[in-house]
């Protein structure tokens, strides 16, 4: 059934014949596509229902106008008819070039850079990038992209779900995440953080490594949300390096050269983003590799929320 359908899609651009192979199926069902001149790209069909139409679009509007102020993002690809996003059996399907380099790691698997400070430096100056270039922007009438504001993250329905009733948690556990999730929210009441266009998901596997150069790709979860839960997302799976607190400091200085930042509350973004994972793998349980993940994402959110409700009273 899929295969009749990526044909269908490829057709749409013109390439019905042209080599495809499975390269992720998680969020959205991904092939990397080779044409007769052996330029490679990437063929997106969308999870069905993750995002409205209109969103899809004003996504691939971003990517492309992040490329045309000299960012190194995947370009989107007309088809045949002119248009971004296709309808194809029932799944939204848009075509987008292929990023040269690899993924700067992966998740789980140590880190392994030769120039382990200056790369995540460069990574803190293409957020900023990202951030500026977006500020700057007068978007499109009709933009639409989900927000991850205070009650995206923290409200009653988040966008990455209800995360105190993950079933991994213990009663007296769930107590304490939700007691964590209202002083986070009295933290944030009233704060003036800066708030605009994201990634939202500058993991390891996201960011592409070619020489010197950094390339950025999946932007599914972009939207519009606080800067610093975008910075909080690119270094929380970094924690667990020997050297974590010179690579945060080495990806501030980048960033903060860039444009200024108030990182005083980044603990509690980083907080927030152990908790949205806690939602996310909620509706994934019965996933290839979730109980491993689901393990991962307990082990990380519990001591930090027990460290930041005991902390309250010293420094938070």
């Amino acid at each position: 059934m899929i295969e009749a359908t990526v044909r269908y899609a490829l057709a749409a651009w013109g390439f019905e014949s042209a080599p495809t192979s499975l390269i992720a199926q998680r969020e959205n069902i991904v092939f990397r596509v080779t044409d007769t001149t052996g330029s490679l790209y990437a063929l997106r069909l969308h999870r069905q229902g993750y995002q409205s139409e209109q969103m899809m679009r004003s996504e691939l509007l971003w990517i492309q106008h992040l490329g045309a102020e000299g960012l190194n993002v995947p370009s989107p690809v007309p088809s045949r008819s002119g248009a971004l996003l296709m309808d194809v059996d029932g799944y939204h399907a848009d075509l987008l070039t292929w990023l040269g380099g690899a993924p700067m790691g992966a998740t789980g698997t140590p880190l392994d850079l030769a120039d382990r400070q200056g790369t995540f430096r460069r990574i803190g100056q293409l957020m900023a990038r990202v951030h500026q270039i977006s500020d700057d922007w007068d978007r499109p009438e009709g933009f639409q992209r989900k927000s991850w504001d205070i009650d995206g993250l923290l409200g009653k329905a988040p966008l990455w779900d209800r995360f105190w009733e993950n079933p991994g948690l213990s009663r007296a556990q769930r107590d304490r995440v939700v007691a964590a999730r209202d002083r986070l929210r009295a933290d944030l009441a009233g704060s003036d953080l800066d708030f605009g266009l994201i990634h939202a998901d500058m993991l390891r596997e996201n960011i592409l490594i070619d020489g010197h150069s950094l390339g950025l790709i999946d932007f599914d979860d972009s939207g519009f949300g606080y800067r610093l839960f975008d910075v909080a997302t690119a270094l929380f799976k970094n924690r667990s390096e020997p050297d974590f607190e010179e690579l945060q400091a080495a990806f501030l200085e980048g960033y903060l050269q860039s444009r200024p930042l108030e990182t005083t509350f980044l603990p509690q973004f980083m907080l927030m983003r152990a908790l949205t994972y806690l939602g996310w793998i909620m509706t994934r349980m019965d996933e290839p590799g979730a109980p491993s993940r689901q393990a991962r994402f307990l082990a990380s959110a519990v001591p930090m929320v027990d460290a930041y409700l005991g902390a309250r009273s010293v420094s938070l």
